[in-house]
This record gives C-alpha cells, structure tokens and sequence, in this order.
C-alpha cells in the first residue's frame, strides 16, 4: 500500500480516516491480526439463540451484536439491550442494531449498569475497558451466563512501548486473566472456562499505525501525530527497510455463570 508514497501522504490518509465503531475493514492489506481460535461472534451466536434476554456491554459500534444476531436469527432473544459510553459509537449502534430490535443504551463504562437485579440470562462483551463483577452479578438472573472477550496483559505492548518505553509491572501485567478470574470468584460467580491466545499482528504501514493508535485510544494516551512526529517517521523508514512492523496481541475468552438461588430449607 505504501509504495512510492510519502511519510506525510500516508499519515495524512491515517489521520483522516474516521474512528467511530469497531468496523476494521479500512486496514485490509496495511494490516492484519490474527483472530482467536475460538470465535468470539460466531460463539456469542450460538449463546443468543438459547436466550430469552441479553445485555451487551460497551457494545462499540455494535458490529460484532450485529452479526452474533443475524447468526442466531430466528432463535434470537425476545429482549436484546447493548450499553456504550463514547457518543459516536451510540450514535453508530443504535443505527445498526435498531432494525435488530436491540436497544441501544448510552452509560458511561464505568458507572453501575442502569437496569434491574437479575434482569438478564446472557450478558456478552467484547473487550470492555474494564470488568464490573459486581454488577455484571446483579444484572444476571440464577444460572444466567456472561460470555466475554476481554483485552489481556501486554496487548500489542511492542508498539506502545515503541512510542511510550518501557511500562512498569503494573502496567504491563494489567488486565491479567487469572486476577480477573479472581475478581469474578469474589463478586460470587463461577468461572466455568477460560481460555487465553497470544495472537501476531503486523502493521505494514504507518498509516496503518496512526489509524489504529487513534481508534484504540487508550493504547497511547493522549496520542497525537505531531507529538510523536519524530518516532513516526522512525518507524516508517524502519517499515520500508525491514518490512511489517509485529506485534502480539493478547485475548481471553471467560465463561462465567451464575449460581442458581439455593433452595429454601
């Protein structure tokens, strides 16, 4: 993609191309990651067909319940509501998934989640920012499930510590599965699987660099190209001289449930 164009053409084209949503299809041949074995939304399919009511959280541009639910179709959910805290991804989602009826719900990523103890059988998330087990807990119904992808620790960290250098341990070890597997055991849940993947990303130009660092924006904060100017022309020559800039992203994948109510003595 990068043949015979310049540093400042190709970060132009990555710094013009629009963010909203988790539709990555722009970065088709400039680059790739490679997905879990397990299929997150193909998965997530088959839990919606054996659902009565389904809570996606921080649901994005609500691509991947868009296509969990036309998997699942016709044993879809009777209630399907998704929550995201970015106003243009609300905006996005609720365009995309009304002619699901699903219902899109703005709430901030961290606060508590708007709706009623025990209101859902599936919760689902793909990547959220950061787990409530709490309230994830109380929104589930006795038996209900939540089924998830989450970010792991060092997620693509060879290109966050290429512009940030090295992160301390408690950034680096951040998102850990088996902490957070603690975490779920605590807020009363039962971890019935979890799965983790180590996954090879390559970026073959760096206006593939500059999209994806201002889509995923909590990877350099407060990203901009012109305070990383410098390190951005270094990594587009070491690009056109080497080839593919590589990475590794991390992924879990959490089955979790809900004990059912104890039966009364």
């Amino acid at each position: 993609m990068s043949a015979h164009r310049t540093f400042e053409d190709l970060v132009a084209e990555g710094a013009a191309v629009p963010t909203e949503g988790w539709d990555f299809s722009w970065f088709e041949g400039r680059a790739t990651e490679a997905r879990p074995s397990w299929g997150y939304a193909r998965s997530a399919a088959r839990r919606l067909a054996g659902a009565e009511a389904v809570l996606d959280v921080q649901t994005g541009g609500g691509e991947v319940l868009d296509f969990a639910l036309g998997r699942a179709e016709p044993a879809r959910p009777v209630l399907v509501v998704a929550t995201e805290g970015w106003p243009p991804n609300v905006a996005k989602a609720t365009a995309l998934l009304r002619p699901r009826g699903a219902v899109v719900v703005a709430a901030p990523d961290d606060a508590p989640l708007p709706f009623a103890d025990e209101a859902f059988d599936l919760v689902l998330s793909r990547h959220p920012v950061r787990p409530r087990w709490d309230e994830i807990a109380r929104v589930l119904r006795p038996g209900g499930t939540y089924f998830a992808q989450h970010v792991g620790p060092r997620s693509v960290f060879e290109l966050v510590e290429y512009f940030l250098g090295p992160q301390p341990p408690e950034v680096r070890e951040a998102r850990d599965p088996e902490r957070e597997r603690a975490d779920a055991e605590a807020a009363g849940l039962e971890v019935a699987g979890l799965r983790a993947e180590r996954l090879r990303m390559e970026f073959r130009d760096i206006a593939a660099v500059v999209h994806f660092l201002r889509k995923v924006v909590w990877m350099v904060p407060g990203f901009t190209v012109e305070a990383y100017e410098p390190r951005l022309r270094a990594l587009h020559e070491r690009i056109e001289e080497r080839g593919p800039f590589v990475a590794y992203s991390a992924r879990h994948l959490f089955d979790v449930r809900k004990p059912e109510r104890a039966p009364r003595a």
